[in-house]
C-alpha cells in the first residue's frame, strides 16, 4: 500500500503526462520486486539497490539500444535513480510487515509487467513500428530486467521457466491493439492493458497454469 501512496503523491504534486506516470509506476513496481528478490537471497543494502536498479531499468535499456534512443533515459534523468533508491529503502523498512515474501514478489513483478509492457508498446508506436515489433518491444521492456535480476541472483530466469510470463505481456499487448481500434479513451485502453497483463499473470500463478514443456 505504501507504494501506491508514493505513486499518488508523485501524480498529485508533479504535473506529469500519463505516459510518464506509466513509467513511474513500472519503475516503482520493479524496484520493489528486485529488492524483495534480493532480500530473499540475503543481500546487503548495496546489493539490494543494485538488483532493484537492474530490474527497473534493464528492459528499458535494452529496448532503447535496439531502437537507437541514446543515451538511455536513466543516464540523462537522475530522478529515476533517486526513485529506485527511495523505493528500495521503503521496501527494506517495511519488509517485516510482509507476511509472504514470494506472494508479494509475484504481485509487484506482475504489476511491473503490465506497466512496462505498455511503455514498450508505446515506444514502438512512437517510431511507427508495426504491431508484431511493438509487441516484441513491450515484452523486452517488461521481461528483460527480470531476466538480468534472476541471472545475477543465480536463478533460472522466470521468462524461461514454465510460468506464464512473457505470454501475459503478448496477450495484454494484443488486447491493447484491439481496444485501440474502438472509440475508447487512450487512458482507459492503457489501464485495461495493464490490468489484463497483471490479471493473467496472477491467475496463472494462483491456478498453476503454464505452457506445456517439451520432454
Amino acid at each position: 500500500m505504501t507504494y501506491f501512496v508514493l505513486l499518488l503523491f508523485l501524480k498529485t504534486y508533479f504535473t506529469v503526462e500519463f505516459f510518464t506516470f506509466i513509467n513511474i509506476g513500472g519503475t516503482i513496481a520493479f524496484a520493489a520486486s528486485g529488492t524483495l528478490a534480493g532480500i530473499r537471497k540475503k543481500l546487503d543494502v548495496f546489493g539490494l539497490a543494485v538488483i532493484a536498479f537492474v530490474t527497473s531499468v534493464g528492459g528499458g535499456t535494452i529496448r532503447d539500444i535496439l531502437i537507437g534512443h541514446l543515451p538511455v533515459r536513466w543516464i540523462l534523468d537522475s530522478s529515476i535513480i533517486l526513485l529506485i533508491v527511495t523505493v528500495t529503502l521503503i521496501t527494506i523498512l517495511f519488509k517485516n510487515r510482509i507476511e509472504t515474501l514470494d506472494k508479494t514478489l509475484t504481485f509487484f513483478d506482475s504489476l511491473g509487467l503490465g506497466f512496462f509492457t505498455l511503455r514498450g508498446i508505446q515506444e514502438g508506436i512512437a517510431i511507427h513500428l508495426d504491431m508484431p515489433s511493438c509487441l516484441i518491444l513491450g515484452t523486452i521492456t517488461a521481461c528483460f530486467g527480470g531476466v538480468i535480476r534472476d541471472i545475477l541472483l543465480n536463478e533460472i530466469p522466470t521468462l524461461f521457466r514454465k510460468e506464464i510470463y512473457a505470454t501475459a505481456c503478448i496477450l495484454g499487448g494484443i488486447v491493447f491493439f484491439l481496444l485501440r481500434k474502438a472509440s475508447i479513451s487512450p487512458e482507459i485502453v492503457d489501464v485495461v492493458t495493464i490490468l489484463t497483463i497483471f490479471g493473467i499473470r496472477i491467475i496463472a500463478v494462483k491456478m498453476n497454469i503454464s505452457l506445456p514443456k517439451i520432454k
